[in-house]
């Protein structure tokens, strides 16, 4: 590095320098390398006055701003400003739609349950034969006749829950089991026999009850502890080999409004086996019977 000469600092007197011309004024000359006192003070007012200028321009951009603003505040709030309306474009809020999972409704599967009546008290209903229990119960007997089915014939036999609130003897359920449901598997045989070599050719016309011969049974009789309506001698019509044949059913007695069968080939049997109650040509016509 080459270091300037300052010989002419370490001089003692220096050559005299010529006069400044008339009327001017020239500073006196300064090393720059060693700046004098009215040299730092020009610089400063030089970085002065430029703060003070870029202050003064962002002070006029600040008010300018403001200015504006209100303008645009006075626009938007229907002043009479001649200035052109301003309108911002915004963008409308973000919103969120929650689309539910995907759900496979199945439906509810259909079950069919029968209600046993016989867990239920009995009411005073007159039972009538042309509701659509008694026509349903009615097809089940006949089912049992033309097959020999007990168990087919079952839903027209009086229900054993409501035996056993029926009856007052020692043991209800064995008197319906041993004695009731056997004489009746009995006379579904004989009935079944009645139809000849080919019961399936017999055809139900229908069960013909008289209702004028309907009586209430009051608790107490017959070893009842609950009262039923009975009917003796209904008719159950049928048709075979192109002929009209019917049979009796010895007694239906009441439970909630409907007929049940109780005794079908007779109430007191002659002696033991299967009984048919009254077969006869034609419909036949029922009989009255005081019967419990």
């Amino acid at each position: 590095m080459v270091r300037p000469d300052r010989s002419f600092d370490r001089t003692p007197h220096s050559a005299p320098r010529p006069p400044p011309h008339r009327g001017s004024y020239r500073a006196p000359l300064r090393s720059p390398y060693r700046p004098g006192r009215s040299s730092r003070q020009g610089l400063r007012r030089t970085y002065l006055h430029r703060r003070i200028a870029a202050g003064s321009a962002l002070v006029l951009a600040v008010v300018g701003l403001v200015i504006v603003g209100s303008t645009l505040v006075h626009s938007i709030a229907g002043g009479s400003s001649t200035a052109p309306a301003v309108v911002t474009a915004r963008r409308p809020p973000a919103t969120t739609t929650t689309v539910p999972p995907a759900t496979t409704t199945v439906p509810p599967t259909t079950t069919t349950t029968t209600l046993d009546p016989g867990t239920m008290p009995q009411t005073d209903v007159l039972p009538t034969a042309t509701d659509p229990v008694f026509t349903a119960n009615m097809a089940a007997l006949w089912q049992g006749v033309v097959t020999d089915s007990l168990q087919a014939a079952m839903p027209a036999f009086f229900p054993e829950t409501a035996y056993v609130q029926l009856k007052s003897v020692g043991n209800p359920a064995a008197d319906f089991s041993q004695r009731l449901v056997t004489e009746y598997g009995q006379d579904l045989a004989a009935a079944h026999a009645l139809l000849g070599n080919d019961p399936s050719a017999a055809t139900l016309v229908g069960v013909n009850v008289d209702e004028a011969y309907a009586h209430w049974v009051p608790p107490g009789a017959c070893y009842n502890g609950i009262g039923y309506y009975e009917v003796p001698n209904a008719r159950v019509v049928y048709t075979l080999g192109g002929q009209t044949e019917s049979f009796g059913i010895a007694s239906m007695i009441s439970w909630r409004g409907e007929w049940y069968v109780v005794h079908l080939g007779a109430v007191l049997r002659p002696g033991y086996g299967g009984v048919v109650d009254s077969p006869q040509a034609g419909p036949g016509v029922s009989a009255y019977s005081p019967t419990c």
